[in-house]
């Protein structure tokens, strides 16, 4: 039977117990008295533990053990609704906690959850996955996750402290020639040449293409408003909605070649409705991501570009060929629809007189480009003539 005398202490309580190990006990701040979570080998030792417990309380830091015990997959993918995120992060978030992180904390305890646990996933996934991208996706999640979880006081710290975890660290993507730019767009054919073109020389996201209607085009200036953006979610589903970000709505001034391009593909190919979508496909309905994916790896393919040139990489070309043309970091910017909270740029501005500055610089530097003899290929040789000469 085990020794109920116990031995009492300015805070909390001790007992030894019949197994010659000790017992502690404290009174939370709520006054309800909790036991410690293990026994001790010695009084000391049990005393040390209620001092620690002692400062918690008194510095604001202690946490209800019976608070902590809250299911990490159930706390998670409240989390995530909660965020009210745009469909394609949450449609990522889910991916990312399916995939790489509940298999290993899904059935944990949010406090079961320690820093050398976490040190250990990640290494795991590294060598699973070959992935270091995703990985850091995954840890971000996870680090924020844990963080909410601080600040509803259900855990003391985040045990998500390894340095640099998060940065992703992609290679640097390839850049594009006009020449290539051109092939492309002839391989692509007349009905998706624009898209090519507005990825490139505007530059705009395929998503933000994906939304442009009729109404958005601006024939007399050449340009086009990007004002929403319809990404396409893996479920086929599209998603309206807001562009990437506040930077994303705005207007595209762009080259004056480009002219021919606009005017001939809302004549040609766009739906006749004020309102009408810009791009659609053969048979009448909204490009498809997969069917446009497998017409891109073609003409890629003809082009004899790399198999790792995505169609994104065209706004990759667009940012590089902008700032060749004369373009400061903010018009460039702009363009892209990209914000910054980097102090230097709060008071750089470009209006939309500079915008057309910037689209002229871009219209004579692929002209020239362009006016440059090179060899071409007897199968290329329409598609380039028909390219030089809008």
């Amino acid at each position: 039977m085990a020794n109920t005398k116990g031995k009492r202490r300015t805070f909390g309580a001790v007992r030894k117990l019949p197994s010659g190990r000790y017992q502690a006990r404290y009174p939370g701040p709520d006054g309800v008295m909790r036991p410690a979570p293990h026994t001790f080998a010695t009084s000391r030792d049990a005393d040390d533990w209620l001092a620690e417990k002692q400062t918690e309380i008194k510095k604001g830091e202690w946490i209800d053990p019976d608070a902590s015990a809250v299911n990490f997959e159930a706390y998670a993918l409240r989390w995530v609704t909660e965020r009210k995120l745009a469909p394609t992060s949450e449609e990522l978030y889910r991916r990312l906690l399916r995939l790489h992180v509940l298999p290993t904390f899904g059935e944990s305890d949010l406090d079961q959850i320690t820093a050398p646990r976490v040190r250990s996933w990640r290494s795991e996934r590294l060598d699973a996955t070959g992935a270091p991208t995703t990985v850091a996706k995954a840890y971000r999640l996870l680090k924020a996750i844990m963080e909410t979880a601080v600040d509803d006081e259900l855990i003391r710290r985040n045990p998500c402290r390894i340095r640099g975890a998060g940065k992703e660290s992609a290679p640097e993507r390839p850049v594009a020639t006009v020449a290539q730019v051109d092939a492309l767009a002839d391989a692509m054919g007349p009905r998706w040449r624009l898209m090519v073109y507005l990825a490139a020389y505007g530059p705009a996201r395929p998503e933000e293409q994906a939304a442009l209607r009729r109404r958005d085009v601006d024939l007399e200036n050449v340009g086009v408003w990007i004002r929403t953006a319809e990404p396409e979610l893996t479920t086929g589903r599209r998603a309206p909605g807001d562009t990437k970000s506040a930077a994303g709505r705005r207007y595209l001034a762009l080259p004056e070649f480009m002219r021919k391009d606009l005017t001939r593909h809302l004549k040609w190919f766009a739906e006749k409705e004020p309102d009408g979508l810009v791009f659609v496909g053969e048979k009448g309905a909204p490009f498809r991501r997969s069917t446009f994916g497998r017409k891109w790896r073609r003409a890629r393919a003809k082009v004899g570009l790399p198999d790792d040139f995505r169609f994104y990489d065209l706004r990759h070309t667009g940012h590089t060929l902008t700032t060749r043309s004369g373009a400061t970091l903010k018009d460039t910017m702009v363009r892209a629809g990209q914000s910054t909270e980097r102090a230097a740029l709060i008071y750089q501005h470009s209006d939309h007189e500079r915008q057309k500055e910037v689209a002229a610089g871009l219209d004579r530097m692929v002209k020239a480009a362009r006016a440059e003899p090179a060899p071409v290929s007897e199968e290329n040789q329409s598609g380039t003539d028909l390219a030089r000469g809008l």
